[in-house]
Parts: C-alpha cells; structure tokens; sequence
C-alpha cells in the first residue's frame, strides 16, 4: 500500500477545501467596513456576504456535470483557475456591485470544489482509510478558516482600504493549487466506469495498492454492467436511489440548520452583540479558527477508529447543549464578557469533531459510481442553499429579533438531527464504495 502516494494525492486535490475556508471566512474581518465605505443597509450587507454563496448553489449545481464529463482532475484545474479570477478581482473591485459579481465567481468555485475535491479523494482512497484521507478536505477547510480569521487579525481594521488586502490573500494559494493540481492523476474509478480506460484505471490503482488492484477494478466493472456508463438525472432519481438522496439531502440540511456559517461569517459581529470591543471581537474569531481546527484534527483522528454514527453523536449533543446556553444568555441579557465567546467554542468543537468532520466523507460514500457526480451534487448544492438562505438572513433577523430566538431555533434543529442519526443514518466505516453501494440499493 503505497498511503505517501495517495496522501500526497489527497492532500493536494484538498487544497480546495483550504481555499474553500479562506474564501468563506475572510469576509467576517471586512464586511462592516465594506458597509460602512458605501453606506449599505444590513439587509444589501447580507446580500454582499450571501452573494459568494448564491455562486456556490450553482457551483454545487453544476459541478458534477464537468466532473461526469470530463474528469475529476480537469474540473479542479478550472476551479483552482476561478479562485484565482475572483481572488484578484475582489482586491481590485471599484465598487460593490463588482464586489458582488467577483465574489459570485468564487462561490462558484467552493461550491463546485465541495462537490468535486471530496469525490476525488473518496474515489482514490483505500477503503482503511477513506475517511481520514476525505477529511482532509474539511482540515483544509478549518486550515482556511483559521488562516483567514488570523490573516485578518494581522491585517486589521485601522486603515479603511485593508479590506483590498484581506480578501485579495487568497491569490497566493490559488496559483499553487493552479500548478499542483497538474501533478495528480485521473479518478481511476472515473477512468474505468465512465470512459472504459481499464488499462490506465488499473495502473493507477497499481499506485495505489498492487496487492487489491486487480479485484478493485473487477468489482468496478461488474457493478458498472461492464461497459463505460454515462449516467442521466432520470437515472439518478430512479427509485434504487432513493435512500442514499434523502440522507444526503437531510444531511447537508441539518449541516446548515445548526447555524455553522452563521457563526463562521458573523463571529466579530456577534461578539460585538455580546458586548467585546471590535478589537476583541476579531482576535475571539481567531480563537474559533483554533478550535476548529484542533477538534477537526481529533475528528480526523477518530473518523476511520471509531466510525461515523459515532462522531456524529458526540457533535450532535454538544450542538444542543452550546445553543442552548447562548440562546438563554441572550435571551437573559447577561450577554458581556467572553461568557458567548466560550459557548460558541464549544460549538465549533461539536461541529468539528461531528458534521464538520463527516459531511464530505459520507456524501462521498453513499452514492454508486456511476452516480457519484450527481449524488454529490445534490448534498453540496441542499448545504449551500441553506448556506445562502441563512447568511443573506442573519442581519436582518438578528436586527429585527437579537440574536435569542435565532439560536434557539438551532438548538431544536439540532434535536432533529440527533433523531436523524440514530433512525436513519448507516455506518460506512470500514466498508468498501461498491459494497455500500449493494447495501444501500437494497434498502
């Protein structure tokens, strides 16, 4: 088994999760000075934050649609190249309508590398360690986050124009992915099922492990009916596929009601709302950034040891417990201090070592080969549509309402997840693509 190879591979194709966390959470540090330098109302403030992720609906949309036609690997390069567009172009925006349009173009680009980068990695991983080799893309993501939480920090706020700076940072690791993402090879399940090149499916799955190649690509062809296969919506939806749309679809939803990016575009101006200085409020962000990473990193750790089901658990009760407690501080206006700040760290930690560390990993698991582009798709495109809808909200409701009612509401969605998992949700550890395929088809 050669594991340098694949992590190499992996860690590589996964530099879009890191721009995907850069390009999601470097807005926090600037969106109330963008409001301020052209007078924008809270709710147009929402759309300009919303705006990157309208563009990742459609990425998450369409993004299977390269990747079924033209491969995994030149889909990433076009969205390594979009980063890289949008990155110069939000640095270089006169005002905000080319704000907007700049940070459209790279929502395309996440929303089509949370489609595209996990199934990659899911498709070239050996079965022992899918899971930690998937959630590399979330580490990245988390990385992300907590480079552009601290980049912003460094940045800061004393000068007007910085916000150019802030945002125009993620052109430095987009030109790497640009040039990295030449080095790695084809999807070879992707290769075999799709385009019927067995010859160079089987020589990269050699790569990988020499001993398993061979009956890998036997159990590929038999479940693939032999034949490349291009697949269609209408087969994607036939009834065979039922079970694994509705846990992808409830999933990404319940990934979203938890108000993850809520807290990850808005975490300064929360603070603020609990009563820390501006200066306070950025540096506490950086603090999120840490302990996401830290229990993403345990997540990491435990994912292929202890199993899906199981770090979903643990996320799922501390999500309750952490919204819970800050919606009733709000709500008993004893909000000042870092008593937030601490509650919503073990938020992010409950999400780190839960859904943040198993999203990716299982949407890419649950669907067949030769519907694995859609079934992607559809999990990506439902989490950031919800994405959207609560990040474009959060201001105006937040004005309208405080910040009380929103949390709570989180906290019951949170109830609903954990009945989720524990009726509905399989585990995949340790199980290979086309035999959770046979399982999963049977249900």
């Amino acid at each position: 088994m050669n594991y340098r190879k694949v992590f190499y591979w992996s860690i590589t194709v996964a530099l879009g999760g890191f721009l995907f966390g850069l390009d999601t959470a470097v807005i926090s540090g600037c969106e109330r000075t963008i409001q301020e330098l052209w007078q924008l109302s809270d709710a147009m403030t929402g759309q300009m934050v919303a705006m990157a992720l309208y563009g990742t609906i459609i990425g998450a949309v369409f993004g299977g649609l390269p990747a079924e036609k033209m491969g995994r690997k030149i889909t990433l390069f076009w969205i390594a190249m979009l980063y890289l567009v949008s990155a110069l172009g939000c640095s270089m925006s006169p005002d905000v309508t080319w704000l907007m349009f700049f940070r459209f173009i790279g929502g395309l680009s996440v929303g089509a590398s949370s489609v595209v980068a996990p199934m990659y990695i899911a498709e070239i991983s050996p079965t022992e360690k899918r899971g930690q080799f998937t959630a590399l893309f979330q580490f990245n993501i988390v990385f992300g986050i907590l480079i552009a939480y601290f980049s912003n920090w460094l940045i800061g706020t004393d000068d007007p124009g910085n916000w150019r700076w802030m945002l125009g940072i993620v052109a430095v690791p987009s030109l790497v992915f640009v040039i990295l993402i030449l080095s790695v090879p084809e999807s070879p399940r992707w290769l075999a099922v799709k385009k019927g090149n067995t010859a160079e499916a089987l020589r990269i799955l050699n790569l990988v492990n020499p001993a398993t190649a061979q009956q890998s690509l036997q159990d590929m062809m038999v479940l693939s009916g032999e034949k490349p296969h291009a697949s269609n919506l209408r087969e994607f939806f036939a009834s065979r596929y039922r079970f694994p749309i509705w846990l992808a679809f409830l999933f990404a939803f319940f990934n979203q009601v938890s108000g993850i990016n809520a807290v990850i575009y808005y975490a300064p101006r929360i603070f603020e709302d609990a009563g820390l200085a501006a200066s306070s409020a950025l540096l506490s962000s950086v603090g999120i950034g840490v302990i996401n990473l830290l229990f993403t990193m345990l997540g990491l750790f435990w994912i292929d040891k202890f199993g899906r089901r199981f770090l979903m658990y643990i996320g799922s009760v501390g999500y309750i417990v952490s919204l819970s407690a800050v919606a009733f501080v709000f709500f008993s206006g004893a909000s000042g201090g870092m008593t937030v700040p601490i509650l919503l760290f073990v938020f992010i930690a409950a999400h780190a070592v839960g859904q943040g560390a198993v999203i990716w990993v299982f949407i890419s698991e649950i669907f067949p080969n030769q519907v694995r582009s859609y079934g992607n798709s559809l999990g990506s495109s439902t989490h950031w549509v919800f994405a959207a809808l609560i990040a474009a909200s959060f201001p105006w409701l937040a004005g309208r309402f405080g910040q009380g009612p929103i949390f709570a509401f989180f906290a019951v969605m949170m109830v609903f997840q954990l009945l989720f998992v524990w009726k509905m949700m399989p585990e995949t550890k340790g199980v290979s693509l086309e035999d959770i395929e046979k399982s999963l088809s049977d249900q």
